[in-house]
């Protein structure tokens, strides 16, 4: 069998009830459900829901093809309010992926051995003066390849809002994998990265914010 590609994929929703709400919660249980069939199939290998108040961050990774995540979600919908995409009106805004540390080169290669501990989702919101600096200096070190970290953390943006998926433990990794210092950090930091970000309560002073995860499932849970 051909190695498969793995996609990653970030989406960004907005219920219109509150998370807590008896229906949500029903819903949220049927798309657990569908994700592990997915794992199970062999079409996803990790699927990941969090949420910040009624706004949900959707990680996950298809094997072989990329799949939307009306296939495994719509018990959701009706309980999410629509987003413009060009043409057309959808539960699920795709995000950006805008950042990371390492790029899957077939299935075998992501695969996760062993399981993390735990698969975690974060926000930051960005001064919307200061969103395209934070693009330009993160592309230019994913462009370089050198700086280390976590194999699987990624970044994406929708709008102003950021979304960080990683995992636990974190692991130490740069795209080209190799042996190099970046020097497309320093540019970063000469940028100040407090500066970009917009403070959200309960972060600590941190830029990011740690969300709650309302299902995150792998392959081992399948």
């Amino acid at each position: 069998m051909p190695a498969r590609a793995v996609y990653r994929c970030h989406d960004r929703g907005l219920l219109n009830k509150a998370p807590e709400e008896e229906a949500v919660q029903a819903a949220v249980a049927a798309c657990r459900k569908n994700a592990e069939a997915l794992i199970r199939e062999g079409a996803l290998m990790t699927a990941a829901l969090y949420h910040y108040g009624p706004q949900l961050f959707l990680y996950y990774e298809c094997l072989g093809e990329e799949i939307p995540p009306e296939r495994f979600m719509a018990p959701l919908h009706g309980l999410l309010c629509p987003w413009p995409q060009k043409e057309e009106i959808r539960d699920w805004a795709r995000m950006y992926h805008i950042y990371w540390h390492c790029e899957p080169k077939d299935e075998e290669d992501w695969r996760r051995n062993p399981a993390p501990l735990r698969r975690r989702g974060r926000i930051a919101y960005l001064k919307p003066e200061n969103m395209f600096e934070y693009v330009y200096h993160h592309f230019a070190i994913v462009r370089e390849g050198l700086l280390r970290g976590d194999k699987y953390m990624s970044i994406a943006l929708h709008e102003d809002v950021l979304f960080s998926y990683f995992e636990e433990p974190r692991s130490s990794v740069n795209i080209r994998r190799t042996e190099g210092e970046s020097q497309a950090i320093q540019g970063w930091l000469d940028a100040v990265p407090e500066d970009h970000f917009i403070p959200l309560p309960g972060s600590g002073g941190q830029n990011f914010l740690l969300l709650p995860a309302l299902f995150d499932v792998g392959q081992e849970n399948g």
